[in-house]
């Protein structure tokens, strides 16, 4: 059981112009925006951040991006983050061996050695306490440009964020997310737990 109920719609204007970018994303509005819209300002301020960590700039891709938030996702333990990064990074792109792969992509060689880079420090960003090694740091900046390393923490700050409100929260996982969790992450035994 959700600790606190989403509501059913989003009354606030601004904030269901806003959500689009998830009906794009995900193909629907998340529980998470749902539950925070009760709080208007918060569930504004949280699309426009997510808005701003997901436009890419630099050498990053969206497709990376979702798979950098999985990684951070599946290290910080959310389920309901896992079915929802792992169904984005399908829905951009992503080929059914990167997204079959990805937990282990330090042996897969359909990842770059910069993406690899970046994919082990979003282990070591995502740990409690952070345990980011010097030689990760060092690896990184071989890559990524300063620019791309904003980007790719980015993703890491905002996904701690969410991994942290829906493990709390127990946000109920939608239907489509499920089956992308189901689908897509049979590799780590993927179950809702307490997001159903």
């Amino acid at each position: 059981m959700p600790l606190v109920d989403p509501l059913s719609n989003i009354s606030d204007p601004e904030v269901k112009a806003l959500v689009d970018f998830f009906n794009e994303t995900l193909g629907f509005c998340p529980n998470s925006v749902l539950t925070m819209q009760r709080r208007p300002a918060i569930a504004k301020a949280f699309v426009e951040l997510n808005m701003a960590v997901m436009e890419n700039h630099g050498e990053l891709t969206s497709e990376f991006k979702r798979l950098i938030a999985f990684v951070s996702s599946n290290t910080a333990g959310c389920r309901y983050c896992q079915a929802h990064t792992i169904r984005a990074a399908e829905r951009y792109g992503s080929t059914s061996q990167r997204l079959k792969n990805v937990w282990d992509f330090e042996n897969q060689l359909c990842f770059s050695e910069a993406e690899k880079a970046a994919l082990r420090f979003a282990i070591e960003a995502s740990m409690v306490p952070v345990n980011v090694a010097e030689i990760t740091e060092k690896q990184l900046h071989q890559h990524w440009s300063d620019d791309d390393i904003v980007e790719i923490m980015g993703v890491i700050a905002l996904f701690g964020y969410l991994n942290r409100w829906n493990d709390v929260m127990a946000t109920s996982l939608e239907d489509d997310a499920k089956t992308s969790g189901e689908d897509l992450l049979q590799g780590i035994s993927w179950v809702p737990g307490k997001h159903t």
